[in-house]
């Protein structure tokens, strides 16, 4: 490459990213910008899409002022996925907010669906449970909350994508409206079978193909930047990735047993595995990421609480009032303070359970309470929770028969704290694995950009990823077996009476 610097676009639930990066894999700069989330009725969530554009090309004309232009190769985004919004082609305007991956709106319609039996077909074509989660169903709302929304989309007056489709008619100027099939396939529209929208799914959503993006390959030339101000014109857009997607690529690129964890607001827990496995109800089967050759598969589990889950026990607890950097601290020492959560349990279904329970009706349950406990059992608790999610996801995937975990690989900002990262590896009986890249999102697609300008061979960028291993203490690991046990059934206790 004569151009040595990938700008990569991380935008996130909670803040949009962006950061330059060297061939080798050193971050040159970054910004930052907070998002915000509303939440208008019970079980919805939504972001402002004109907020997310505005916060999207500040941070990233901020790191092309940083950084030497002439020297950019490109750009590459990485993006929340499921997150749905709507557009009109001759404007660019949003026709709603953007209905986030965390919002249960289109639950009627899911449901509908179970009772319609079209279970076994959408998970044959898409890999995916039905769930509010995937963005046909949002997609749906959308249309069915628009006047004439469903004659505008069919005669193509009307854009229906998710973020990273967004981003990128902005930065190409309205020129383009394309997709990756990494995103494609978190929308229960795209065949991970084919590799192309399937017309089957389309009819059963009532999703005209016309609202759709174009499909193009992980790592590939999507556009070339037009009109944006703090960005040069004609710089190449060269690879876009749904964040968890770009994340497994930066730790491992795919590597078999590498299984990697994302800490944010949401958990995504996502292993490599062939393409023609056995699909299994708890879990979905996802495109991993297209290189320009090959289209990867991965087995996935999400669940919508876990940093969320701390974020909601530190609003109750007064904590939330703390300094981010002295919140950070306390949220290390507190659960290290006590020996146990004096049998408390916290199961965070907020807006219900994802993977490996899918119950969009579940609520969050605090069970076990005594007159001992105190702040520190309570997040503690919390913190617990995220573990034993991610364990029940793992235990799920350990039944698919291409399965390995040799190492969690994680990331994330929770991941910083090191009481939780030896909670999880003694709980799991494995090492973890934690990259001491902050922006590994951003890393992973900015390597898959760098698979675009180089074709085959060795990704100079993978230099730049490194790990701290946090190895399991045998002994903890048989004794935590019985806190897993007791927070399976706190969990039932959380679900409707007719599933638990």
């Amino acid at each position: 490459m004569t151009q040595e610097i990938i700008i990569a676009l991380d935008e996130g639930t909670t803040n949009a990213k962006a950061v330059a990066v060297q061939q080798d894999g050193r971050v040159l700069a970054k910004a930052s910008r907070p998002l915000t989330i509303q939440t208008p009725q019970q079980g919805w969530v939504e972001q402002s899409g004109e907020q997310l554009l505005s916060a999207s090309l500040s941070v990233l004309a901020e790191v092309f002022a940083a950084v030497d232009p002439g020297k950019v190769a490109g750009i590459a985004i990485s993006n929340q996925r499921e997150t749905t919004i709507g557009w009109y082609r001759a404007s660019g305007k949003p026709i709603h907010a953007a209905i986030t991956w965390q919002c249960s709106r289109s639950a009627p319609l899911c449901h509908q669906l179970h009772r319609d039996h079209c279970d076994e077909p959408i998970r044959a074509s898409t890999g995916l449970p039905i769930a509010p989660l995937f963005s046909a169903s949002k997609m749906r709302w959308l249309l069915d909350n628009l006047p004439h929304g469903q004659q505008l989309a069919e005669q193509g007056e009307i854009c229906l994508g998710t973020i990273d489709s967004w981003l990128l008619w902005h930065l190409s100027g309205g020129s383009q409206f394309a997709t990756d099939p990494s995103n494609a396939s978190r929308t229960q529209l795209f065949n991970i079978h084919r590799g192309e929208w399937d017309p089957d799914m389309l009819a059963m959503f009532h999703i005209p193909r016309a609202a759709l993006a174009q499909v193009q390959p992980t790592s590939s030339r999507f556009a070339l930047t037009r009109g944006v101000p703090g960005i040069p014109d004609g710089v190449p857009i060269l690879a876009m990735a749904g964040d968890s997607h770009a994340a497994l690529f930066g730790h491992a690129q795919g590597r078999a047993g590498c299984v990697k964890a994302t800490y944010g607001t949401g958990s995504s827990i996502m292993a490599p595995v062939a393409a023609t496995g056995e699909q299994l109800p708890t879990l979905a089967t996802t495109v991993a990421w297209h290189d320009g050759k090959t289209l990867t598969h991965a087995l996935e589990g999400n669940i919508p609480h876990t940093g969320d889950a701390v974020a909601w026990m530190d609003e109750c607890t007064g904590l939330s009032e703390l300094p981010p950097d002295e919140l950070a601290r306390e949220l290390a020492r507190l659960p290290a303070s006590v020996d146990s959560t004096l049998g408390v349990y916290f199961v965070p279904a907020l807006t219900g359970l994802g993977a490996p329970w899918w119950n969009d009706q579940a609520r969050g349950v605090i069970c076990g309470l005594s007159r001992g406990v105190t702040r520190a059992h309570l997040v503690r608790a919390a913190l617990e929770a995220i573990t034993y999610q991610i364990a029940d996801v793992l235990a799920a995937m350990a039944k698919h028969p291409d399965f390995q975990l040799e190492a969690l690989m994680v990331d994330g900002g929770p991941t910083s704290n090191d009481w939780l990262m030896q909670y999880q590896a003694d709980l799991l009986g494995c090492p973890v694995m934690r990259s001491d890249v902050a922006e590994l999102s951003a890393l992973g697609v900015a390597m898959l950009a760098q698979r675009t300008l180089l074709g085959d061979g060795p990704l100079p960028m993978a230099h730049g990823v490194h790990h701290d291993t946090f190895t399991p203490a045998p002994p903890r690991h048989i004794a935590l077996q019985t806190c897993w046990r007791e927070w399976q059934a706190a969990v039932q206790k959380s679900l409707p009476a007719s599933a638990a």
